[in-house]
């Protein structure tokens, strides 16, 4: 049971999901669910169940700073989700050799997916609950493990979640030592069907392209399976870990 969640990312398309699926499998929990979209009642994605609570976050660290107090002041957090990620953009594409590599464009990747879930990562998990089990989740993805890389390409991607899933296993020793019941995990929500896969779709199997409601219930699945010893594992939608 989860008594405080929060998601950042709630309006994107797996957070979106996630948010929903939460409120709905934990009436009595209070969610707080961040985004830096607008959260005004004409968003299609915007959460509206009672028992969510949306903010306005802005990616630096003073915004997520405090962030994390608005979320975790009265009552600790059972359950943190960081669904942000960025794969390709207006101008960036995922390379497909090192003549493709900038030093613009893998900075722009690695403060998307490196740098942003680390000061997440900062602020939110010392507002983990201490007393009973806890997670602190982050979306990686199964192209971050350097041993599973066999085609190449997508330089800056693979290495900024390759990062993250450093940044996840260290985060998670050190927790360990002042919150013993914590799991701190990547999850690999699969290829999900929206804006970040649609030009990449192409060649996914269709029983592999996932609805972000299909992902999110095998996520909401395995986090309520995961265990203190799974704490800076990779994990996939499915339940297997992924190897590094």
């Amino acid at each position: 049971m989860y008594n405080n969640i929060s998601i950042i990312g709630s309006t994107g398309t797996i957070g979106s999901a996630l948010t929903h699926q939460l409120a709905q499998l934990y009436p009595s929990s209070h969610i707080s669910a961040f985004s830096r979209k607008n959260l005004d009642g004409d968003n299609q994605n915007h959460p509206k169940h009672s028992n969510v609570r949306p903010y306005n976050i802005e990616y630096v660290e003073e915004s997520i700073k405090e962030a994390a107090y608005i979320a975790s002041h009265e009552n600790k957090l059972d359950l943190i989700v960081v669904t942000t990620g960025v794969l390709h953009s207006e101008g960036i594409k995922p390379e497909k050799s090192l003549k493709d590599l900038s030093a613009a464009n893998l900075q722009h990747i690695y403060e998307a997916n490196t740098i942003l879930p680390t000061l997440i990562a900062k602020h939110f998990i010392p507002c983990l609950n201490r007393n009973r089990r806890s997670c602190f989740a982050v979306l990686s993805a199964r192209v971050g493990s350097i041993s599973d890389n066999h085609s190449g390409g997508w330089y800056s991607y693979r290495a900024s979640k390759a990062a993250l899933n450093m940044i996840i296993k260290t985060a998670s020793i050190e927790t360990r030592r002042t919150h013993p019941e914590s799991v701190i995990v990547g999850l690999h929500p699969g290829t999900v069907d929206s804006q970040l896969s649609k030009p990449f779709q192409r060649n996914v199997p269709k029983d592999k392209l996932f609805t972000a409601q299909h992902s999110a219930r095998c996520l909401i699945n395995v986090l309520n399976t995961l265990s203190p010893n799974q704490s800076g594992k990779i994990i996939a939608w499915d339940g297997k870990e992924i190897t590094p």
